[in-house]
């Protein structure tokens, strides 16, 4: 079956609760007025039974009820729907003014009968120990107006119903055009058109947010496809050259019959650009991993130093080469992943070597909040550059954009994904001489 449209589904809460309303009211005013209708008969029987009883006064024997039979015609001659019945106190009847008036009901007081196809208010009073009175008035003209206000009110519920459906269903398709506009947008939007914008000054209030949050979403997918449209563009620019040099090696190897060793040189000169090639690939592989948040780091207890000290030994014979100075500062340990955390800083350190220049100092700093910090002396970074650096393929140095052998530009987004991994941030600063990538981890982490 098909779904009820929201409009509809609108249109039909306004008609139940607009039916509901009348049909209360309507219940309420039949109410009322039949209130109002058994007071008035309630008022006119005990005016008329003001003057009975003074007709009736001292009624002791059936027999004393002819002399006064002449009175009590005169009296009811005077309003047509009043009738009188008198019994004794066993019950016999007395009198009757008319035929088939229904028995008096058992307890005294106003009561409402039916009798022979016709209602009748009545008012039963105990004249004294002997005789009892009752009033009898037709009420069937009240009963015929009640009833057609029923119908009335029926007829109303009915058509207030219907009306409130139609306008309902106009207005509710009306208010809902925003909604509609937002399922435009939203199917208008491709991967050639992530730049489609919902109107959110135009929204009504309860939309705005909504609108703006669609909005944002079509910001973050805009975002991450020209992220992956530019790693897309890198990767292909970082893999051709070294498919170009190793395409056109092999080529100029085979022109012509060579010797033994050079047949060897050519295959270790393929073998180092592919052996950069499929670090590359698995670099690439690790931070695609990352995006997805398949990067589960172990927990270990880790002595920070310790782990610094060991790199700073290892990376300490292409410091003297450098004539570059690497120190340790400070003391930490934290919860984390020892073989990811030891790449992050290996990363760091050999971004710090490479850009040191000769006599320059690099310089590690831990603090236990935990707070790790890499700095070395060198050429000032462009502050428009800092944020870019931990990007894919990214070089400050325009002139190195050509696939290299040695970095490909993951280092520091791999540096980052571990980072993040272990629920730290990474930031990069340029002041006073000083590179400085300071790490810094949550506490309750």
């Amino acid at each position: 079956m098909r779904r009820l449209s929201l409009s509809g589904r609108l249109a039909l809460l306004f008609a139940a609760c607009t039916a509901a309303v009348s049909l209360g009211a309507g219940l309420l005013f039949n109410h009322a007025s039949e209130q109002h209708f058994i007071e008035l008969d309630q008022q006119l029987l005990e005016s008329r039974l003001s003057l009975l009883r003074t007709q009736l006064s001292g009624l002791e024997h059936h027999a004393d009820l002819e002399a006064r039979l002449p009175a009590l015609h005169t009296e009811l001659s005077h309003q047509a729907d009043l009738a009188l019945r008198i019994t004794g106190s066993d019950g016999n009847l007395w009198y009757a003014s008319r035929d088939a008036l229904p028995e008096a009901p058992a307890a005294l007081g106003l009561a409402t009968v039916h009798g022979n196809g016709i209602d009748y208010r009545s008012l039963a009073v105990q004249l004294n120990s002997e005789a009892r009175l009752t009033l009898y008035l037709d009420i069937t003209h009240h009963q015929h107006f009640l009833q057609g206000m029923q119908r009335l009110i029926w007829l109303t519920v009915g058509l207030s119903a219907l009306a409130t459906a139609l306008l309902g269903a106009w207005a509710a398709r009306r208010g809902l055009r925003p909604l509609r506009q937002m399922g435009q947008v939203a199917a208008s939007v491709s991967a050639r058109s992530l730049t489609t914008r919902l109107p959110e000054a135009q929204m009504p209030e309860e939309l705005a947010q909504l609108a703006g949050t669609v909005n944002a979403m079509l910001q973050r997918l805009d975002d991450a496809f020209q992220r992956l449209s530019a790693f897309s563009a890198d990767i292909a620019h970082e893999l051709r050259t070294p498919l170009s040099n190793l395409l056109t090696h092999t080529q100029v190897t085979l022109t012509r019959p060579r010797s033994l060793e050079e047949y060897r040189e050519a295959l270790h000169g393929n073998l180092e650009e592919l052996q950069w090639m499929a670090q590359m690939i698995n670099d690439m592989l690790f931070l695609a991993k990352a995006d997805h948040g398949l990067l589960v780091p172990g927990q270990v207890t880790l002595a920070l130093h310790e782990e610094v000290d060991a790199l700073l030994e290892y990376y300490a014979p292409l410091a003297e080469d450098s004539a570059v100075q690497m120190l340790r500062e400070g003391e930490a340990t934290l919860q984390g992943d020892r073989h990811m955390l030891r790449r992050a800083l290996s990363n760091l350190l050999d971004n710090a070597l490479r850009f040191t220049p000769a006599g320059g100092e690099i310089r590690v700093t831990l603090e236990p909040a935990v707070r790790i910090c890499v700095a070395n002396t060198g050429t000032a970074i462009a502050p428009a550059a800092l944020p870019r650096l931990f990007d894919r393929f990214y070089r400050v140095d325009p002139a190195r954009r050509e696939g290299s052998s040695e970095h490909a530009g993951l280092g520091l987004a791999i540096t980052r994904s571990i980072i993040q991994a272990h629920g730290g941030s990474i930031r990069a600063q340029c002041e006073g001489g000083w590179t400085r990538f300071v790490i810094e981890f949550s506490e309750n982490r």
